[in-house]
C-alpha cells in the first residue's frame, strides 16, 4: 500500500475514529486503526465491538492496500509531524513507513484481514435530523446519565419515536432530563436505549451545522448514525427502560417564574462554600415575590434574594446544587418556570410546550441549613 494525505485530513480522520479504540483490551487488533485504501478511497476504521466508527478522507492512492496500525502510536506520530503531506507505505511484511518532509518513522502493522469491520445492517426508514439538533439534544440530556455500571440502563439514553415525535430521556436516580423534538416526517414507533459513551463521542464529532443532516437507522440490536463522510455504529443496551410517566405529574402547589441567569449565578456562587464531597443542600425559601437561597457549610454561609413571580403556596425546599446547575446551564431561555408540590416531591423545570423537562429530586436538610 502507498498513499499520500495532507496532515490536516489525516489527523482529522484519526481524531474521529480513535474514539472507538478501547482503552483496555485483550485483543491487540482492537488497539489499531485500520487504513483501507483498497477500493479507490482512503477509509479509516476503528472498532471495539461495541462501538465502531469509520470515516473517508481525501488522499491519493498510489498503490491500493490495507494495513492496521497501533492507534496510539499512529495518532501521536501524525499529530507531531510537520504540517505537510504525509506518505504512508506498507510492504508485504507489514513494515510501514510514515514520511513527512525530513521525518521518517518505521513501525510494524498488523494484517487487515484480522480486523473486525463494521457489521452490515439493514438501512430501513432513516430518521433525519440536523447535526445542530442532535448535538443540542445530547448536550441537554447527557449530564443526567449515571457514570457507573451499577445499573447499566442508567448509563444510556432512551430514544423513543412515536410518529413525528422524538423523545430522549436520561436519568441517574436523582434527576431526569427529557427533550421532546418534532420531526419532519412520521415514522414507525421505536424505543431503544443508546449507550451514553456513543452519544458523547458523536457529539464531539458533529460539526453542529444547522444545514447538514444526520441519518439515523435503528435495528433490533444496533443504531447507526451517518453524516458527512462518517459512519458510527453502536450496539444498543438490552433491557426495558424505566417507567417514568407516573413521575411526570402536571399537578403543582407552587409555580415560580424566575430569571435563569440570576438563579444560575446565585447557586454557582453558593457552591464556593461547598467541596465536591460535601453534600450540603442549597435551600430555597419561596416567598410571595422573592426566593431566598441559602447554603451553610463548615467554611461559611451565604444567602441571596432573587425576585420571582409566584403562584400558589410558600415553600422551603432543598436540592443538591450541582443538579440544578447542570440543568440550568443547558437551558437557553432567559425566563424559566419551576413547578413544586411539596418539600419531599420532585421539582420540575419545563417550558409550556414541554420541549424540555428537568426533574430534580429534593434532599433533606436540617435547621442549621436554613
Amino acid at each position: 500500500m502507498k498513499l499520500i494525505c495532507s496532515k490536516t485530513n489525516l489527523l482529522y480522520g484519526v481524531n474521529i475514529v480513535i474514539k472507538a479504540v478501547p482503552s483496555k483490551t485483550t485483543m491487540p487488533i482492537l488497539e489499531c486503526i485500520l487504513i483501507d485504501a483498497s477500493k479507490g478511497h482512503v477509509k479509516l476504521i476503528a472498532n471495539d465491538t461495541e462501538l465502531g466508527i469509520e470515516t473517508v478522507i481525501d488522499g491519493t492512492i498510489e498503490e491500493p492496500g490495507i494495513i492496521a496500525l497501533n492507534a496510539k502510536i499512529f495518532s501521536e506520530i501524525v499529530r507531531k509531524l510537520p504540517d505537510n503531506d504525509i506518505s504512508i507505505i506498507s510492504d508485504e511484511n507489514l513494515k510501514t513507513t510514515i514520511t513527512c518532509e525530513k521525518s521518517k518513522f518505521n513501525i510494524v502493522g498488523k494484517l487487515g484481514d484480522d480486523f473486525a469491520y463494521l457489521p452490515e445492517i439493514e438501512k430501513n426508514e432513516p430518521i433525519s435530523i440536523t447535526q445542530f439538533t442532535l448535538k443540542e439534544i445530547i448536550r441537554q440530556t447527557i449530564f443526567s446519565i449515571a457514570d457507573n455500571d451499577t445499573n447499566k440502563l442508567m448509563t444510556g439514553e432512551l430514544f423513543e419515536i412515536q410518529e413525528n415525535r422524538l423523545k430522549v430521556v436520561s436519568l441517574d436516580g436523582h434527576r431526569i432530563s427529557i427533550r421532546n423534538i418534532e420531526l419532519k416526517n412520521n415514522y414507525n414507533n421505536k424505543k431503544v436505549i443508546v449507550p451514553g459513551k456513543t452519544l458523547q463521542d458523536i457529539s464531539k464529532i458533529l460539526s453542529g451545522s444547522a444545514d447538514e443532516y444526520v441519518h439515523i437507522f435503528i435495528t433490533e440490536n444496533h443504531i447507526l448514525f451517518e453524516f458527512e463522510n462518517t459512519t458510527v455504529l453502536s450496539r444498543l443496551l438490552d433491557g426495558e427502560y424505566f417507567r417514568i410517566d407516573q413521575m411526570l405529574s402536571s399537578a403543582y402547589e407552587t409555580k415560580i417564574k424566575i430569571n435563569k441567569r440570576e438563579l444560575l449565578g446565585s447557586i454557582d456562587r453558593a457552591t464556593l462554600l461547598v467541596k465536591e464531597d460535601d453534600k450540603k443542600p442549597i435551600v430555597m425559601d419561596v416567598q410571595d415575590d422573592y426566593m431566598e437561597l441559602k447554603i451553610s457549610s463548615y467554611v461559611g454561609s451565604m444567602n441571596e434574594d432573587i425576585e420571582i413571580e409566584k403562584e400558589g403556596k410558600n415553600m422551603i425546599i432543598g436540592f443538591n446544587p450541582k443538579f440544578f446547575i447542570d440543568a440550568l446551564r443547558v437551558i437557553d431561555e432567559e425566563e424559566i418556570m419551576l413547578y413544586m408540590v411539596n418539600p419531599k416531591a420532585p421539582c420540575f423545570i419545563k417550558d409550556e410546550n414541554e420541549s424540555y423537562i428537568y426533574l430534580i429530586l429534593p434532599v433533606n436538610f436540617n435547621a442549621a441549613d436554613i
